[in-house]
């Protein structure tokens, strides 16, 4: 697969590292060029350092690893060369307070489809600290990481699919780009609960078998037995 990366830093490092490994053509673009080419030279494996344009035209899929704001600038200047792309969006529209800076506007993914609208925009890998997708794989009490992603183009979605595979993780169907800003806001309550308040996040959530309360013949208060 062809991948353009736009942006030079921490999440671009840590996902494109997966996907070299994985034997991927990878063209990593930014302003600075010499952050591109230490990058591509870090990466190895063939990866290369261009402008952003030549990445966003190299790739068949584009990972836009740039913050809020900035990513929908950009897509806005290079919309000809996203035409047709699955363009990745993991950024998170986070700012004081752990408050969502889209408030009750469009998502951040919804922004970078409306910069370059001829793209595919799928939102995914936002709910990590890049340092989590430097691991090799991601796995958590033997359980692979389950990364949600949202998007409307089949085609986009099943190379997305397969790019989440290739960092060791499990894909999970979250929707149409729509739901973008649920991640979105999964991730800012998150954020806020793991650095704010020092809470784990996933003692949240019970286990499956009870997220539709407790099975026909058991009580409320026993249910089953955790697992």
């Amino acid at each position: 697969m062809r991948i353009g990366v736009l942006g030079t830093g921490n999440m671009a490092d840590a996902l494109a590292t997966h996907w070299v490994r994985a034997g991927n053509e990878v063209v990593v673009g930014g302003r600075d060029t010499g952050k591109a080419e230490a990058l591509a030279k870090r990466l190895g494996g063939g990866a290369k350092a261009a402008a952003l344009r030549e990445a966003a035209e190299f790739g068949q899929v584009v990972l836009a690893a740039l913050p809020f704001g900035v990513g929908a600038a950009l897509a806005r200047e290079l919309r000809e060369a996203l035409a047709g792309k699955a363009l990745i969006d993991c950024s998170n529209p986070v700012g004081p307070g752990f408050r969502l800076l889209t408030q009750n506007g469009p998502s951040a993914a919804q922004q970078l489809a409306a910069a370059a609208p001829e793209s595919h925009v799928i939102k995914a890998f936002n709910l990590c600290h890049e340092d989590v997708w430097r691991m090799t794989p991601p796995v958590f009490d033997g359980r692979p990481l389950a990364v949600p992603v949202c998007g409307d183009d089949e085609t986009a979605l099943a190379l997305v699919h397969e790019l989440v595979r290739q960092t060791g993780c499990e894909p999970v169907p979250g929707g149409g780009l729509d739901r973008a800003g649920l991640l979105e806001a999964t991730a800012a309550l998150f954020i806020g609960l793991w650095v704010g308040e020092g809470a784990d996040a996933q003692a949240i959530a019970p286990p499956l078998a009870f997220a539709t309360g407790p099975g026909p013949g058991e009580s409320a208060e026993t249910g089953r037995a955790l697992r």
